[in-house]
């Protein structure tokens, strides 16, 4: 058994089967997919339907390559921090391929999202009474949080704010406060997923995660009053 390098995006499409081990089993049977394992070590299965993927994995992750034996096919085997495995048998691999993508420029928010994040920072008092706004985009080594903020308590809150909030945004969340809760100062960091709309399956998946979600009403904090344009 010998650890996969992590580097540039590796692509491979292949003929397996994939079984999950966690909170639950589940199991794909053969089947020609994508496998992509990105440099963070984030690994994810896709199908030529649907745009999410199969089954995935978060990184911090390891990634095991069992090498393939007389009757045994190769093996991958994707270990989490929570101790979640995700077993790849690669019956046949068809393409298997490296690109170094480089740095991101990130992403840019379309005009609603950006003006969301602008108002729930003018009027952070909506998170909660007495919460106050550390910064806007606050930077971590994969990308800027929407908001970083304390509560009432003190205690560290990222933010992160989306127009429809699916299952996507919930990750990017998660990624950011597993960067965030490295850092002794700022530690523990909890989660805030706020939209217009969140669907119901992210909805599940934050509250195992342990994030709290919030439904913005964007007309209601457009006309809400601006602090800073108070005398009193």
């Amino acid at each position: 058994m010998s650890r996969l390098a992590l580097g540039p995006m590796r692509l491979v499409l292949a003929r397996c089967t994939v079984d999950y081990r966690g909170r639950l089993s589940a199991h794909l049977p053969e089947a020609t997919r994508l496998i992509l394992v990105k440099a963070d070590g984030t690994l994810l299965i896709h199908s030529d339907q649907g745009g999410k993927p199969l089954n995935w994995m978060s990184p911090p992750c390891s990634v095991k390559e069992i090498a393939a034996e007389a009757d045994e096919p190769m093996m991958w085997v994707v270990v989490n921090k929570a101790g979640e495995e995700l077993r790849i048998t690669l019956l046949e691999i068809l393409h298997d391929s490296a690109f170094e993508l480089g740095v991101d420029p990130g992403l840019v928010k379309d005009g609603v999202e950006a003006h969301l994040q602008h108002l729930l920072a003018t009027h952070v008092g909506v998170l909660g009474d007495g919460w106050s706004l550390v910064r806007r985009e606050f930077p971590t080594a994969i990308g800027p949080v929407d908001l970083l903020c304390r509560d009432a308590q003190g205690a560290s809150v990222a933010v992160e704010i989306k127009r429809r909030g699916d299952i996507d945004g919930v990750e990017q969340l998660t990624r950011y406060l597993e960067l965030l809760n490295r850092d002794p100062l700022l530690s523990p960091v909890r989660g805030v997923f706020a939209a217009q709309e969140i669907k119901p399956q992210a909805r599940v998946l934050a509250t195992d995660r342990g994030i709290d979600c919030l439904v913005l009403d964007y007309e209601e904090l457009k006309g809400t009053t601006d602090p800073s344009l108070r005398l009193f």
